[in-house]
């Protein structure tokens, strides 16, 4: 009855303690994913930024809960660069992008076809949500925001490689993380 009571214990508190990490880790991709959206490229309608590498980066780490960040540090690097219009469309957008590629990103083995997958679908996210928000009537209209299809695919491509990297960068904290199941 011991036994079972101290090792029951143990499994809770390695549960509690997973899951205060996958929080601490999620707090630190926001941040991650604000600051590296502020690196920007001017473009016509808006900016290119280098933010989707690390939605996908944390989409590797956390899975599903990738929606998270994505959306938080997205939504604040809109905040502060001066595009408070776009805060909810990039708050579902962007979150919408981790939370499917963290889907297909999660397990502790992902396979090269998964992960060019979850790159693809993310950045298709990325690209028609942007193009059907900037199509509304109050914001610019379907041609206009057509004009932004070219930089969101530099963006998508950009962000692509940047998660790629970052895939490599986190294998070894990704099987850390679940060889402590």
């Amino acid at each position: 009855m011991i036994n079972k009571s101290i090792s029951g214990s143990q499994g809770n508190q390695s549960k509690y303690r997973k899951q205060l990490l996958r929080l601490a880790l999620s707090g630190i991709f926001a941040a991650a994913i604000l600051i590296f959206t502020q690196i920007r490229f001017p473009t016509g309608i808006g900016y290119v930024n280098l933010g989707d590498g690390f939605i996908l980066g944390a989409s590797f780490l956390l899975g599903p809960w990738a929606f998270f960040p994505a959306a938080i540090g997205s939504a604040l690097a809109d905040l502060m660069a001066g595009y408070p219009v776009y805060i909810p469309a990039t708050f579902i957008i962007k979150g919408l992008m981790g939370l499917i590629a963290g889907l297909l990103l999660r397990g502790k083995t992902v396979n090269l076809f998964r992960r060019i997958a979850a790159c693809a679908i993310a950045e298709l996210i990325m690209v028609v949500g942007y193009f059907s928000f900037e199509a509304l009537p109050f914001m610019y209209g379907p041609a206009a925001a057509a004009g932004s299809l070219i930089p969101n695919l530099v963006q998508a491509l950009a962000g692509a490689f940047i998660g790629f990297i970052t895939f490599a960068a986190l294998r070894t904290p990704k099987d850390r993380l679940f060889s402590e199941s």
